[in-house]
């Protein structure tokens, strides 16, 4: 019944009232891809779940040789692929040209550090070369993610795929070297942004992974040569286009303006922003502006200056509705919100907004383990002043964050709107981030842990408690927040809770592919199925999908050894 209810809840909430009820009501007979709740003794498929991710490994790798690597479902334009402007054209490239009809150009300039070039600068987008063989989400995702790939990576290394997975915090390492830092994606619309950061993680992955084979001495070798990537990665989180303020902690924020190009293929996101805000007059958001949709010279350059350059970007000039724009500030808050991986939530606002205002608990729990896990690898390379000051600086960061972030009635961590110096209410997934990190004590632990109840439903845990409508809150559930939740539940030593969500989510992903073979980037935890509509935003659910995949094999590993 309660699923029933938060389905109709969505329906009537959606801005076309009268055809998404009618679409709700009818189910997955009306909407095409959509099921509604999965019998568990439905007809299995042609493989087993497992042989079927053990097999999408190489269906969703993609490389520099490979035609399907270039094409970009999002924008359905021209390949074309960009190298660094001090690269020599290497040989696999040279073949692609060749045999797939894809330009290759080069980047206008040579890029030694972030925000140093412009969408402006490169006229027709396209995918930036890496060295090695990646593996991409799938659907839509056609390249390779930064916070994706540590979840996929786990997947690679528990299916015994070591080469390839070191090749891709390898390609990383490229991106910092040749493109500015790790970017949301190795496309040129993305060199405005980075992702959650979590190439420490990765780097300790690979090593632990080498080490168990027996390769320690080649090991060793390979964090010499990781252990820089990792500080130049570490500090553009540190640079003051990620300072959360004077808080000491850090935010998200993508340097570009106007909305993002990757929307191109979905014609109404925006204009359905802009229609749920007109719906809700009394929020007082700040993010829309009026001005005629019929603009001249004047208009435009007005327009420009506190929204978006229609003259720019195809997006903006279609993303306005009865005269209503977004302003200049919700683009700034909506591309952040990107760069969280978060895309979308009310978690920040309205659509989230205002994600360039918070000190967010997720990102900055990433940077205390970060700073953890630097001061581990200067100890292994003999660094005892340097990891020092790596753990001095986790140790200041765990105090901002209990300052800021911990609340002591609620026993939960919270988000912090450094601009209006208010800590944020609304109840996240996130919580259980110091959890895994290593930063949350005994009593913080105890707390975090009693707030399951808020999360938890039939099918795993929830992004959220709310029902925005969107895709990354509630009745939602994702395998990486998953993850992090269960690996911060046993390392608060509590197995029974974090098997038995190992166990709900599990089931949910094997109940839903035994129905109709796919597995799928998220799922309705509530109602234990894949059926999927949202108010506004990402209106698919993808099919693939690498990070679940990834999770999937995590959880049965935890299930399968009962002491692990």
């Amino acid at each position: 019944m309660k699923g029933s209810t938060l389905k109709l809840t969505r329906c009537l909430r959606h801005p076309f009232r009268s055809l998404a009820l009618l679409l709700c009501l009818l189910g997955p007979v009306a909407h095409a891809g959509a099921r509604s709740s999965l019998s568990p003794h439905a007809v299995a498929g042609p493989q087993p779940i497992d042989a079927y991710i053990h097999t999408a490994w190489s269906t969703l790798t993609r490389s520099m040789s490979d035609c399907k690597s270039v094409a970009d479902p999002k924008l359905k334009s021209t390949p074309v692929l960009y190298l660094p402007r001090d690269l020599a054209v290497p040989a696999n490239v040279a073949a692609m040209q060749k045999q797939c009809h894809v330009r290759v150009l080069r980047l206008p300039i040579v890029i030694t550090h972030f925000d140093q070039i412009r969408e402006s600068q490169i006229a027709t987008p396209g995918l930036l070369y890496l060295p090695h063989p990646y593996v991409v989400p799938g659907g839509r995702f056609n390249e390779m993610y930064g916070w994706d790939s540590f979840f996929i990576l786990k997947g690679l290394l528990d299916d015994h795929h070591i080469a390839l997975a070191r090749g891709i915090v390898e390609n990383f390492f490229f991106e910092i070297a040749h493109y500015g830092g790790i970017l949301n994606a190795n496309r040129t619309y993305y060199f405005t942004r980075s992702q959650p950061p979590f190439l420490s993680s990765m780097i300790r992955a690979i090593y632990a992974a080498e080490v168990a084979e027996g390769h320690t001495q080649a090991a060793h070798a390979w964090l010499v040569e990781a252990y820089p990537y990792a500080v130049r990665d570490h500090a553009l989180w540190m640079s003051p286009i990620h300072q959360a303020g004077n808080t000491g902690l850090a935010r998200y924020f993508d340097t570009g303006q106007g909305p993002v190009p990757e929307m191109a293929d979905d014609s109404t996101y925006y204009q359905d922003v802009i229609r749920w805000l007109l719906a809700h007059p009394g929020l007082h958001t700040g993010y829309l502006m009026h001005g005629s949709p019929h603009l001249d010279a004047a208009a435009r350059e007005r327009l420009a200056q506190l929204s978006c350059d229609p003259t720019l970007s195809k997006v903006c000039a279609r993303a306005h509705v009865h005269g209503y724009w977004l302003t200049r500030s919700f683009y700034k808050g909506d591309r952040a919100m990107r760069e969280s991986g978060f895309d979308t939530t009310f978690r920040f606002g309205p659509f989230s907004g205002s994600t360039q205002h918070f000190a967010p608990v997720g990102l900055n729990a990433l940077l205390y383990k970060y700073e953890r896990d630097l001061a581990w690898m200067a100890a292994q390379l003999g660094k005892p002043g340097e990891a020092a000051k790596w753990n001095s600086e986790a140790e200041t960061r765990r105090a901002e964050m209990n300052h800021y972030l911990w609340n002591a009635q609620k026993k939960m961590y919270f988000d912090y709107n450094f601009e209006t110096h208010r800590q944020s209410s609304y109840a996240f997934i996130t919580t259980f981030y110091p959890l895994w990190a290593g930063a949350a004590d005994k009593a913080q632990q105890q707390g975090v842990i009693a707030s399951l109840p808020l999360f938890e439903h039939p099918g795993g845990l929830a992004i959220s408690n709310h029902d925005s409508g969107v895709q990354w809150d509630l009745p939602y559930g994702w395998a990486p927040t998953e993850w992090m939740a269960v690996q911060g539940l046993l390392r608060a030593d509590d197995q029974h809770d974090a098997r038995r969500i190992a166990s709900e989510f599990n089931r949910t992903v094997r109940t839903t592919y035994q129905h109709d073979h796919a597995i799928y980037e998220k799922y309705d935890v509530v109602n234990r199925s894949n059926d999927f509509r949202v108010t506004a935003g990402y209106t698919q659910n993808v099919v693939g999908f690498g990070w679940t995949n990834a999770v999937y094999l995590e959880f049965q590993s935890l299930l399968a050894h009962p002491g692990q």
